[in-house]
Order: structure tokens, then sequence, then C-alpha cells
């Protein structure tokens, strides 16, 4: 049985409306997801793989998936055989049959091969090769990791039920003939999550980690303290998630707001994210936005003055405002905040596999240092001219405390100031002049300006869009023509651009919710910005293959935010005489157009606009598509 075409309206009414009728319809949605739906061969004019292949030919042919077909496993790997489980536990997820796993055979109809070819070096660590034909599907790449991003593209070849959590008819299924020939065009391919100002669930981190690698996306960078909460476990020093990790917020609720995320809980993260080849960078912010930190130890702060982790006025119903709480640096003159930081950063290594640890390093306030003997003291003995070069000290000391445990430093780009760090890279924000500047004097630099690239900007200029920081409008389109890499740097200079990073900041949304509102689907615009070549990109084709996209979002029940789609207005002018036609039509095929006249708003239930109407004294009326 088929969820009806009325249930279906009500599914995106609730993420393009953001009704106030959200609850009841989710409601109705549960109860009426829970009923059998038959497959959907997706045909040639629906693919819709995001990010978009590298090379990808369309032939005539087609493979039929059904209940006898088995993998085959071309040697023995413990990866590939992991790999081939994930891929299994989706079929059985969703069809409720389980194919078999064949190892050392690659001939044979029915079946679907992953193999590791060390004779396709150009496709690098991540690229993969899918051949669909009648007999056989083979899917093949130099690394394990090429294998786990080809049966991302395998998945987004089927229905979008694939990602259903719910049992759906048996039936068989049919693969489109391709040949792809695919790899990224960027090594670094991220996104940030903002845990300090409000706190995720270790099921949302990971429900997380699944988008981003469906995405293709390998980077995870996890903003794990600021001055609103330190939301990590250091069992050397308990007190900063026993204090720090809670504050008071007026006007948001009457108990302390907060938490923190246990060590088992890290590596239980950790582990699952590797599993999806996708790297964790964790943040420790120093030497700025350290409030949480000189709530707690008071002594590592300039001042010694006693402070509280930071708060916001007026949330939810106003604009963020941060109150003094207290001093927001760590003390650069100060010899044990160095020994402190040195013993967080060897549990955090020790936690975090990755090669790359986030310091921070940005927005430090240095009217403290400027106040403090020991940070004067600090800049005479070691001859530094100013409090930014005092800055530039403190990162190459933890850049050198770091590189000796085999790790890399990456920080905002104010670790510029007073001079960078030897072996540092650069994370972008403020505009592209720090990368530039960055990867001109050889440093690796990660793109992530915060006018195109960061998603607590507004999607839209709409009434009901939900609060956002500052006044930039930064929509899917925004993000996906953003190019990383300058015109200004040379071909040498260029090779230092790892690729780029949305950021989720969390100022604004308290909810999980509202952060998957924020963040889909522009990240699957940064997907495609980071993994497509750029001469095969197309902002249409994109926009064409989302339409076929968000079903499987809704699979994975992600309330995303769908883009408004104004109605197309087939008047190139209007004369107002003794009487008007006023022609539209739907924007998406399928959808429909509801209206309503002098001040009222329309909605679901309002009437459907007959493609023209006729009006005879001024009046003013408003349109709203419903999508199918």
């Amino acid at each position: 049985m088929k969820i009806t075409r009325d249930i279906m309206l009500f599914s995106i009414l609730v993420k393009s409306l953001k009704s106030r009728i959200r609850f009841y319809l989710a409601i109705l949605l549960v109860i009426t997801i829970q009923l059998c739906v038959s497959w959907k061969t997706v045909k040639i004019d629906e693919i819709s793989i995001i990010p978009w292949p590298a090379e990808m030919t369309i032939t005539d042919s087609s493979f039929d998936f059904n209940s006898k077909t088995s993998i085959v496993l071309a040697e023995d790997n413990e990866e590939l055989a992991r790999i081939a489980v994930y891929f299994i536990d989706l079929i059985q997820s969703a069809s409720g049959y389980r194919p078999d796993i064949i190892t050392h055979q690659e001939e044979g109809k029915n079946t679907i091969v992953f193999k590791l070819n060390k004779e396709l070096p150009d496709l690098g660590k991540e690229g993969y090769r899918l051949s669909i034909n009648n007999k056989q599907v083979v899917l093949d790449a130099p690394n394990p990791t090429g294998i786990f991003y080809g049966v991302q593209t395998l998945c987004q070849l089927l229905p979008p039920e694939i990602y259903s959590k719910n049992k759906l008819v048996e039936s068989d299924l049919s693969l489109p003939g391709v040949y792809i020939t695919d790899k990224p065009r960027f090594s670094w391919r991220g996104y940030m999550l903002d845990a300090s100002r409000h706190f995720q669930s270790v099921e949302f981190v990971k429900k997380y980690i699944d988008l981003l690698a469906m995405h293709k996306m390998n980077v995870f960078h996890w903003h794990l303290v600021d001055g609103e909460g330190w939301r990590i476990e250091i069992k050397k020093y308990p007190e900063l998630t026993e204090i720090g990790a809670w504050r008071k917020q007026p006007g948001y609720n009457k108990e302390l707001y907060g938490g923190f995320y246990t060590q088992e809980q890290i590596k239980e993260i950790v582990r699952y994210a590797n599993e999806r080849y996708v790297t964790i960078v964790p943040e420790i912010e120093m030497p700025g936005h350290s409030t949480e930190v000189n709530a707690v130890y008071p002594d590592l702060s300039c001042t010694g003055e006693e402070g509280e982790v930071g708060y916001f006025y007026g949330f939810p119903t106003q604009h963020q405002r941060f109150p003094y709480t207290g001093p927001t640096a760590l003390c650069a003159g100060n010899e044990q905040v160095f020994e402190f930081l040195e013993n967080i950063l060897d549990e955090i290594i020790e936690l975090f596999p990755g090669e790359y640890i986030h310091i921070g390093g940005d927005e430090c306030d240095k009217q403290w240092w400027r106040k403090c003997p020991k940070c004067q003291s600090r800049i005479k003995n070691e001859g530094l001219k100013d409090e930014d070069e005092l800055q530039s000290y403190f990162i190459k000391r933890i850049e050198k405390f770091l590189n000796s445990k085999g790790r890399k430093l990456i920080g905002w780009d104010e670790i510029l100031e007073g001079g960078l760090a030897p072996n540092a890279t650069v994370m972008s924000w403020r505009g592209e002049r720090g990368g530039i500047a960055a990867a001109r004097s050889g440093h690796d630099v990660v793109m992530s300006p915060s006018k195109y690239l960061y998603l607590d900007h507004a999607q839209a200029d709409e009434p009901e869009h939900p609060l956002s920081w500052g006044r930039d409008i930064s929509d899917m389109e925004e993000v996906y023509h953003y190019e990383p890499v300058p015109e200004i740097l040379n071909q040498d200079e260029a090779k230092h651009i790892l690729g780029a990073q949305v950021n989720m900041w969390t100022a604004y949304t308290p909810t999980e919710e509202l952060v998957e509102n924020m963040t889909f689907p522009r990240l699957c615009a940064a997907s495609e910005l980071t993994w497509t070549p750029k001469n095969r990109k197309s902002w249409d084709d994109f926009s064409r293959r989302m339409e076929y996209h968000y079903p499987r979002l809704d699979e994975k029940n992600v309330n995303y935010y769908y883009p408004v789609h104004p109605p197309v207005i087939n008047n190139d002018y209007i004369v107002f005489t003794n009487s008007a036609t006023v022609s539209l039509q739907p924007p998406v095929p399928e959808s429909k157009l509801v209206y309503a006249i002098v001040g009222e708003e329309p909605t679901k239930c309002s009437p459907v606009f007959p493609g023209s109407m006729k009006f005879n004294q001024d009046d003013n009326l408003k349109i709203r598509t419903l999508l199918p």
C-alpha cells in the first residue's frame, strides 16, 4: 500500500511552511509511515547523486537486485567485510532480505563485487570506480575508503526508501546501468558543530556523522569548549565538567543548563566515525573564549577574579547578548596555564586519533594581557614586540607540544597575528585574506569564510525564519557557488588549499531540530562544493537533483529547511483599468498554489489557485506553494 499524495503533502508542509501544527502532522506521519510501501525503481532521468561524480556514463543496461543477489568480496579484508555488512544492514532494514557474503569470487551473475584494486592509483585514497550492467555490479577502489564512498553512490542509485528504518514490501530493485569513475576535488570536506553554546546528544552526533558520510564529507570539526560551556570530561580536572559544563540561562529555564560527554562516550563516537571514514577534529579553545575555564580556575586568568560560565540574556525571544561574566582569556604569562593545557591535550590526544587538533586562537581579548604584570613580564623577557606577538608565542608553544606528540595544529586565522607557528594550518573565517596570506607563506589552509559558509546565517529573508546571526543571508545557492581557491593564488600556492568547511554555531539554535533546519540543505551544497570537479558543477542540475534528494532526507528524519519556491508569473506586466487578470503557475512539477486574499495567510486548507484570476478592485493576493 502506498502513502497517498495528500499525506506526502503534509510531510513537505511540516518543513516548508514551518506550520504551528507541526506536532499534529508529525503524529500523522508516524502513524502513516508504518504502512508497507512498494519500491519505486529509479529512472535514468531521476539519477540524483549528491555530490555529483567526477565522471559518469549512463548505459541502456540495468541490474536487477533481488533476494538472491550476493555480495562478493574479491579478497579477505576486514574493512571490506565491514563495509559489506554496513551495506547489507541498509538493505535488510528496508527490504527484509539479507544478501549473502561470498569471498574470492569475481565472476557470476546477480552479484555485487567489492574489490580492492591497486592498479587505480590515480583515484587516490578516496576514489572509486563503479560499473553496473545486467549481470553484476563491480565496485573497485585502491583503498577501502573508496569502496565506502562507492557504496554511498550505490545507495543513491536505489530508491530513497533504502534509508528507511521500516520494513518495506519485498520486491525486486533495478539499478540503472552506469559507469562511474569518481574521486574528490579536495581532501578536507568539513562540517563544524558547536556543542558549547548548546549541547547535543550522543545519538544526534552519530546521526550527523551518518549524514556526513552519506554526502562523502570526511571531517567533523567538533567545537567542544567555549566560554558558554566545557563539554568533554578531563580526568585530571573533573571540575571542568562538574562546574564548567553548566550555566544559568535567564529567560530559558530555571535549572542550570548544560551537559558534557564522558570519555567513554567520546571513544564510542570516535569509533563510530572511524567506521564511516569521518575524521573528528576536536577544538579546545585557547587562549581566548575561556570564560568557562576561568570560572572554574580563576588563578589561570590575568586577574584571579572569580567569574561565571558565560550565558546569554533574553534567550530565546531576543537576539543573543553576552553579559560580562569574568575574564575571557587565559593568562599568557602564567606557566601554570601551559602545564594545564598540556595535561588536557595529553588526554585529548589519547581520545582522538586524527592528525589535527584545533586550538581555536580566535577573538582573544588582549585587553587582559595589556593590564597584566605577568603578561607584560613575559613580553619583556621573551623580547616580544606587543600582545600580538605574545599570542604568537602562546600558539607556537602549544604547536611545539602537539608536534612532539605527532599531531598538527590548526586554528582560526587570528593565529596569523604576530607571526604564524612554523607548521600550523589556518582555517580562514574572516573572509579569504588570512587564507591567502597563509597559502602564500607555504602553510596549508581550510577555507571557511563566514559570509558564505557560516550556517548560523539566515537562509532567506522570511518573517518565519528562525533567529540567525547577523544580517547576512547565505542560502543554498550561495554556498554552492563559493569557490575555495582564490584566483589570486598561483598554481603552487593553490596546492595549499586543502578544502572548505561549513560551520554550525549554535548560539541561536537551542534544539537539535533547529540545528538540522539551519544545516540542511546547505550541507548538501557544501558536499558538492568540496567533492565535485569545478567543471562538473551545475547549479540548475543540482537544484533538479535536490528535488529527488529531499525524500532521502525525509527517510533519514532530517528536519531540513525547504527553500521557498515563488510561483512563476506569466504576466510581463499588469495594467489596472477597470479590471486585471493575474496568471501564475506552480514552480515545481506536480506542486500546487494555494491563495488567500485580504490579509489572510494561505494554508493547506486554502483554495487552489485556478491558474488565473480576474480582479476588479485593489486586493492583496498571497500565494503559497504546496509541494507534491
